[in-house]
């Protein structure tokens, strides 16, 4: 596995080794050792698993208490992943990180605590996973807008269209006023 920084502090793009013949091919997307040789020493509890159509936008969504670590790849599809830095000391504090994460290209995103999450759909429907350091805890979770002002996150959105958010994520708070770390 090649494990690549990126502009954000701790966050990890991380590629899997493919190896493919004519029968398709074979890639390791979780070993404990080469994790912890790049200086990831992790612990997952929990596996999540979402399905979404094109112009979904889920998020921005994390802990104040027992934030989770998440290390997220696409299993079918393409989706634009987001990663917002909420550790106030960090000298990435309030910036954010869009990577393209597809069935495709086959990369993984180190989405360590302390970082709200969240992506949009670029593709007919993608399916999503994510392997979570902590359990979900639902009365610790915290959803920034997706359209924050002070963020201005560059989401790809087809032109003239508004993406499809829950409720919960339609009515998220503004980054000025979020918890941080």
């Amino acid at each position: 596995m090649k494990f690549e920084t990126t502009a954000l502090q701790d966050v990890l793009l991380i590629q899997p080794t493919l190896f493919g013949d004519e029968r398709g091919f074979f890639m390791e997307v979780w070993n404990e050792r080469s994790f912890r040789d790049a200086g990831l020493d992790l612990h997952f509890v929990q596996d999540n698993h979402s399905k979404s159509r094109r112009g979904t936008l889920r998020g921005l969504h994390y802990q104040r208490e027992q934030p989770q670590g998440k290390l997220v790849r696409v299993l079918s599809g393409a989706v634009f992943d987001v990663a917002v830095d909420l550790r106030a000391q960090s000298p990435t504090f309030g910036r954010w990180l869009g990577v393209e994460l597809s069935a495709q290209n086959k990369h993984m995103l180190w989405i360590p605590p302390g970082f709200a999450h969240g992506f949009y759909v670029l593709s007919p429907e993608a399916e999503f996973l994510y392997k979570c350091t902590e359990f979900y805890r639902p009365q610790f979770e915290v959803t920034l807008r997706w359209d924050d002002p002070t963020l201005a996150i560059r989401w790809p959105l087809c032109p003239g269209e508004t993406p499809l958010v829950s409720p919960k994520d339609a009515a998220g708070i503004d980054f000025a006023d979020a918890p941080t770390f």
